[in-house]
């Protein structure tokens, strides 16, 4: 079949990257397939089962007929639900028209930037960052302002740093808090030092907070906007269902925002995908109003594999990990293990994932493509067992 010059790409695709932690989960897919004992932890998905009385909701909505169409914006109860348990765990006052439901985080994350970006805008991205954000504020023909964090300040963005990258084009900040993929929380003084200079010039911050109610160790949730009054007009926040209560393929997630904003990605979701799936937002209305134990249930859990990956890693030789306060992933640094394999032609973050994966079969995933060459990220989002399992072939593929 011959190529079509009608069907010529756009430039914006050309500059597209795939999203390196699913290639990778492709690859140990496939290997698993042909019979190989493959250990994932490439992706970050709660192993934990839907809780039972969130698929019960589906099953009643769907056997009341609430398959038809909904508001773009969602379905009102969802909407106020939003905004109340926001209310409730942030003490800052929302209501549901600040609320915009949508197709999974990510979407609300494509729908923030499409709003507020214009060609040429800069938005600070602090490395490492989520795959997606690059690519996500690239689409909307603004360009990410990638700005290195140290592990030695457990990767979080200086105020220094921050003020040194503003320029006459910085429209937004972009922070996520507990982080993907780091794993890092930010204490309240950090992000407000940040807040109060997202302030002074006048910039818009979007805060991915899909990780808000995974924080170890008695931590504190903290939402950027309730850190000093009037910052809530000027903060998209980003959460939805998928990481607290185990409902990734669900697909809800939504903004919180300005009402002139949200009524904005209202009618911009109107042309996109009509609504987010009408069974769907009823299940997320059951996680968000009926028990919570179920949260708090995983959290546990995690806290216990992070102290046993944690524990783990930093006994290897040559590796340093940052101190990790929530979500569900080990990000570490393997510099010192790649000067080592130099010699047998592993000179990246990436070709040492890939000669993990050979030998040992266990997927990670390469630091270059969270921003942070020389590190890679790994999921805790499975069973001790598999953790266990995991950790032994690292550790002998760093001293073998």
């Amino acid at each position: 079949m011959q190529n079509s010059s009608c069907l010529r790409l756009a430039s914006r695709m050309n500059a597209l990257e795939p999203s390196a932690t699913l290639a990778m989960a492709a690859r140990a897919q496939a290997l698993a397939a042909a019979g190989a004992d493959v250990v994932d932890l490439s992706v970050g998905e709660p192993d934990f089962p839907t809780p039972a009385h969130i698929c019960r909701a589906a099953e009643a909505a769907i056997a009341a007929g609430k398959t038809k169409y909904t508001p773009a914006a969602g379905i009102p109860d969802l909407r106020k639900a939003v905004a109340a348990d926001f209310t409730r765990r942030t003490g800052l006052p929302a209501t549901p028209a600040q609320v915009v439901v949508s197709n999974g985080a990510k979407h609300s994350l494509h729908n923030a930037f499409t709003a507020l970006l214009d060609a040429g805008d800069e938005v600070i991205v602090p490395t490492p960052y989520w795959v997606s954000y690059a690519e996500l504020i690239k689409l909307a023909g603004a360009k990410p302002v990638l700005i290195e964090t140290k592990i030695e300040d457990d990767f979080k963005l200086r105020p220094e740093a921050l003020q040194a990258a503003l320029t006459p084009r910085t429209r937004m900040l972009l922070l996520c808090s507990p982080s993907n993929p780091t794993g890092v929380v930010y204490s309240a003084a950090e992000l407000t030092a940040l807040a109060d200079i997202a302030i002074e010039a006048d910039i818009a911050v979007v805060a991915d907070e899909i990780y808000d109610q995974l924080v170890f160790d008695g931590r504190p949730e903290i939402s950027f906007p309730t850190l000093r009054p009037g910052l809530a007009d000027r903060t998209v926040v980003v959460a939805g269902v998928s990481k607290t209560y185990s409902m990734t393929g669900w697909r809800i997630g939504w903004t919180i925002a300005p009402e002139p904003l949200s009524k904005a990605i209202a009618n911009l979701q109107s042309q996109e995908t009509s609504n987010p799936c009408s069974v769907s937002q009823h299940a997320a209305l059951a996680a968000l109003t009926g028990p919570q134990e179920c949260v708090a249930e995983m959290r546990r859990e995690f806290q216990q594999r992070r102290d046993l990956v944690a524990g783990r890693l930093r006994a290897m030789p040559g590796v340093q990990l940052p101190e990790i306060g929530g979500a569900f992933y080990a990000f570490f640094d393997i510099r010192t293990p790649l000067a080592r394999s130099a010699a047998r032609g592993i000179a990246t973050s990436l070709q040492w994932c890939e000669a993990l994966l050979e030998h040992e079969k266990v997927a990670l995933v390469a630091g270059s493509a969270f921003g942070a060459e020389g590190h890679v990220r790994m999921s805790f989002a499975a069973s001790t067992e598999k953790l266990t399992q995991g950790l032994d072939r690292i550790e002998r593929f760093l001293t073998g």
